[in-house]
């Protein structure tokens, strides 16, 4: 055995936390700890960044009335987005996208300002701000689950409209609205494959070797 391995029990629980991660959208209200929500923004923290530049912000929205407001635009884009879709309009409008005015906590994450200077691993990828930004959510995520703790990333919305909303500067971009909070129950399977909006496809379709298609 690898002797830099955790111990067997430590394994499991690392692939369960990544197996029953699940993108919640139905939460209990309830409260999240402050001991419990600094973990989770440590564990944010700690994800790996391209250059260590850290591109994360956190916003935490505390304020009713600006969770109200936020809710407004994520409804706006749901309506937009089912026109969008054409014949599934309806059976999009059935889903239930977002938890925002129900979840414990709010959260925006954003890509900072001034990232164009960053250019170590961002030359020919600029983008790999976000997929930084992404690592810390997905930290998030498994440490919430962990917790017992639901989370659901909402991306509903007009970027341009948030980033006004909470007085960010020019150059940031709000990437994500985190529903955070205790749930009734975790989804026994992604909610969109529970509810026929799309089939999960398995790993051996999207494993090639050496080139692309060639399994």
């Amino acid at each position: 055995m690898n002797e830099q391995a955790f111990s067997t029990a430590e394994r499991a629980a690392v692939y369960r936390a990544i197996a029953e991660r699940r993108d919640m959208r139905h939460f209990s209200g309830g409260t999240v700890a402050p001991e419990v929500l600094a973990r989770l923004l440590e564990a944010a923290h700690q994800a790996p960044s391209v250059g260590l530049m850290q591109p994360w912000r956190f916003v935490r929205i505390t304020r009713p009335a600006l969770r109200t407001a936020i809710h407004g635009l994520v409804e706006a884009e749901r309506v937009r987005t089912a026109q969008a879709l054409g014949e599934r309009e309806d059976e999009f409008m059935r889903l239930k996208v977002e938890g925002v005015l129900d979840c414990a906590e709010l959260l925006v994450v954003a890509l900072m300002d001034g990232r164009e200077p960053h250019l170590f691993g961002r030359r020919t990828l600029p983008h790999m701000d976000l997929a930084s930004a992404s690592c810390a959510i997905q930290n998030l995520w498994l440490a919430a689950r962990a917790e017992g703790l639901g989370m659901g990333w909402v991306s509903l919305f007009e970027p341009a409209a948030l980033a006004e909303l909470l007085a960010m500067p020019s150059g940031s971009e709000p990437i994500a609205v985190l529903c955070l909070g205790p749930v009734n129950e975790f989804y026994p399977q992604p909610m969109l494959q529970a509810e026929g909006w799309a089939t999960p496809r398995p790993l051996a379709e999207l494993l090639f070797q050496d080139e692309w298609g060639s399994r």
